[in-house]
């Protein structure tokens, strides 16, 4: 499965949560992380299947998708374990937790795998 496919959908999540959090809360935290985050993260998948289409890998994006889940995980890790709040703090630092295994993954598999050119 290639990066994209799961950074995506993962990128849109975490800013559809920022903006969320911002609408119900009024929490600009929410905003500036989520959003933030989330915007980073879609730019990432976003270069990554550019790269992709050119028959590359984009080990930039990849890093960047890595750095970004790594971050959310300890953040929002930290964060739950001082409120004890599954919503939103949990499942963001457990979803990201599994975002980072993918890209470390990833990383370690040598990036998305090109499939030769049809002759």
């Amino acid at each position: 499965m290639h990066d994209f496919c799961f950074t995506i959908p993962y990128g849109l999540l975490v800013l559809v949560g920022g903006l969320v959090g911002y609408a119900r809360r009024g929490s600009t935290a929410s905003l500036a992380g989520g959003a933030g985050s989330g915007l980073l993260l879609l730019l990432a998948g976003f270069l990554s299947l550019k790269a992709f289409e050119k028959r590359r890998n984009s080990y930039i994006a990849l890093i960047l998708e890595t750095v970004c889940a790594l971050v959310l995980t300890y953040l929002m890790g930290q964060r739950y374990l001082e409120t004890s709040k599954i919503m939103p703090a949990g499942v963001v630092a457990a979803l990201s937790a599994l975002m980072s295994g993918f890209y470390l993954y990833k990383i370690a598999t040598g990036g998305n795998h090109i499939p030769s050119k049809p002759e």
